[in-house]
């Protein structure tokens, strides 16, 4: 592993232990070139994804992305933070589950919503309105008016 600080690609592991999440390794590494101290974290993964975008465009997929993107819509929401690790080591696992190394972004995109809508009905929302692209406040009436059940006691 390459030190961050100094480029040394010879680094040592002085401690190795399983993340709070159980389903990633914590490293702590060290740098005898520079004495720089820092932690990596190992998962494994099954098969490397391809995302197809609705352009066409195929891009490798990135976790990374997927996280920033879920935790910007669970912004100050009162969900433990390893809970939504659990949610997205659930999604990854799904997507590399599907058998399939190439997969649309669409169905990406429906699988994160379908997972949030389940936990957390504002960042289902917030997700959704970059998703689908919400351009005014109509969309989010309209959006939001179909997740309301009907009042069956009207008249």
């Amino acid at each position: 592993m390459r030190c961050p600080f100094c480029g040394n690609v010879d680094t040592q592991v002085k401690d190795s232990r399983p993340a709070e999440d159980h389903v990633s390794i914590r490293r702590r590494r060290f740098c005898p070139a520079c004495g720089g101290r820092f932690t990596t974290y190992e998962r494994v993964q099954l098969r490397d994804l391809v995302v197809v975008k609705t352009s066409g465009k195929r891009e490798p997929f990135d976790r990374d992305k997927l996280e920033r993107s879920i935790r910007i819509s669970m912004q100050k929401r009162p969900i433990e933070p390893e809970r939504i690790e659990q949610m997205i080591s659930g999604i990854v696992r799904r997507l590399e589950s599907m058998g399939e190394t190439d997969i649309p972004s669409p169905v990406i995109g429906e699988i994160v919503m379908e997972t949030l809508a389940r936990i957390d009905t504002v960042a289902y929302v917030r997700f959704a309105s970059v998703y689908k692209n919400f351009q005014a406040a109509d969309d989010f009436d309209k959006f939001v008016s179909e997740l309301r059940p009907p009042n069956l006691g009207e008249d």
